[in-house]
């Protein structure tokens, strides 16, 4: 028995066996060449190719015109047993649902050492998708960087891939897993291998994986039922050096930004949110604005100069009076070093309003969330604040610490609106079917008032 008689007896067609057997000998083939070595038309070579590429044997290149090519011919038999061994294990337990519904379109060029071409696949299926996924998990070398979006860790665990990533985990692949947590998916997370490095990120919502600096699996459609099947799901996966870096850049600047997984999980074990809270020191040049405030340009001579000891003690007696002016501690002296109290101060308030809107997160009702906010603000002893419907409704706002133009103040009215402005951020996102507005007032008695405009009620007096 040949290859040809084999790959029949496990379920391929005369022309599909031998196409493989064909492809496997050459680099890479058009289907006009392979039509021609076959001794047929090419409309019966792509119809061909079209069948191996939909189970994940023949690769196709994005090259115009396409180029095909696959793998050794043992690999391939393999791959295409364990297939048949999985679908007849999973008919034996009775999953006959998900392999009548199950479907691969696969347009697919596989890596090959040496090459530097971009080559592409698209997957249909969860099934296929995770198989993929735990395949290069498997072939790992250096790292994986999972990006599982809200739900990606409930469909990672219900699949063999979880047991791939663990073991590249076990056997020093750095993994990282960066994810959007969520209440009904956090015990999912202790499926990983203890040496993954998880972190949330509100930012994320996509799903995929990176592999070295090869490969990229990259989700197009998720089907909109977390616990689904996921017969409609579909991914691309990309094998291109350029591609990768590319996304390992972007998903890097995500990362940087994310929580560790231990401080984002308190949010829904502990009721409480306690990220790090990274805040703007300031912008400019830091160097220019210590040289300003020691009044000391820091230009050297262009040659050497005989010491001058006079000049050097004047020099250091003017200097030294400077960073002492500097150790009074006043506002002022943060402000000639370059630190923006007022944006430090707006930060740590707006922190401070998440955490309120997140304490407040229960409360259904648009007034009755306001009311609670209004009182808390009040008692708290950071001003007055009264609401008022016409033409929208309105929060007007008068601090207890109003702006005020003197640079030794601390800016406390920068805390106090920060408060009100992460808050109402906090509950209504970008997005959201309520929009915030800010507006300026030059009445006294109202500094500036947060305009809330509800979507909705739009979209019905418009009606």
């Amino acid at each position: 028995m040949d290859w040809t008689e084999l790959f029949e007896e496990a379920g391929l067609s005369d022309r599909e066996a031998k196409s493989l057997v064909l492809l496997s000998s050459s680099k890479e083939l058009k289907a006009s060449d392979l039509a021609k070595k076959l001794g047929t038309n090419r409309l019966d070579a792509y119809n061909s190719l079209s069948r191996l590429t939909q189970i994940g044997l023949v690769n196709v290149t994005a090259d115009r015109p396409m180029k095909f090519s696959c793998s050794s011919l043992p690999v391939l038999f393999k791959r295409l047993i364990k297939d048949q061994k999985s679908r007849i294990d999973r008919t034996t337990k009775a999953f006959e649902s998900i392999m009548s519904g199950a479907k691969e379109d696969v347009l697919e060029k596989s890596s090959s050492s040496g090459e530097s071409d971009a080559k592409f696949a698209v997957l249909k299926g969860r099934e296929y998708i995770q198989k993929r996924i735990g395949e290069l998990s498997n072939d790992a070398e250096e790292q994986l960087i999972l990006f599982l979006g809200k739900f990606g860790i409930l469909h990672l665990c219900r699949s063999p891939a979880i047991e791939e990533v663990n073991s590249a985990a076990e056997r020093g692949v750095v993994v990282k897993v960066l994810s959007q947590l969520d209440r009904r998916t956090l015990r999912f997370f202790d499926q990983l291998h203890e040496s993954v490095e998880v972190r949330h990120s509100d930012e994320i919502n996509s799903l995929g994986i990176l592999q070295d600096f090869s490969n990229v699996v990259q989700f197009l459609f998720v089907e909109s039922n977390p616990v689904g099947r996921g017969r409609e799901d579909a991914a691309l996966v990309v094998s291109s050096e350029v591609f990768s870096n590319s996304h390992y850049e972007f998903m890097m600047a995500v990362w940087n930004r994310a929580v560790d997984l231990e401080s984002a999980k308190k949010r829904f074990t502990e009721e409480r949110i306690v990220d790090p809270l990274r805040l703007t020191v300031g912008e400019g040049s830091f160097l220019e604005q210590f040289r300003e405030a020691l009044d000391f340009s820091g230009e050297l001579p262009d040659e050497d100069t005989p010491f001058n000891p006079e000049s050097f003690l004047e020099s250091s007696k003017g200097i030294n009076q400077a960073r002492a002016a500097l150790q009074d501690g006043s506002v002022f002296s943060l402000h000639q070093l370059g630190i923006d109290i007022k944006t430090m101060l707006r930060q740590v308030g707006q922190r401070i309003g998440e955490e309120l809107a997140f304490s407040l997160r229960n409360i259904e009702g648009h007034v009755e969330f306001l009311s609670e906010l209004m009182d808390w603000w009040e008692y708290a002893g950071l001003g007055e604040l009264e609401y008022d419907t016409s033409p929208f409704f309105h929060i007007k706002v008068n601090l207890t610490h109003p702006p005020t133009v003197k640079d030794d103040v601390l800016p406390l009215w920068e805390l106090d609106d920060g408060i009100i402005e992460g808050a109402l951020l906090s509950r209504y996102p970008e997005g959201s079917n309520v929009i915030v507005r800010k507006e300026e007032n030059e009445d006294e008695e109202e500094l500036w008032r947060y305009t809330l405009i509800f979507v909705d009620e739009m979209e019905e007096d418009d009606d």
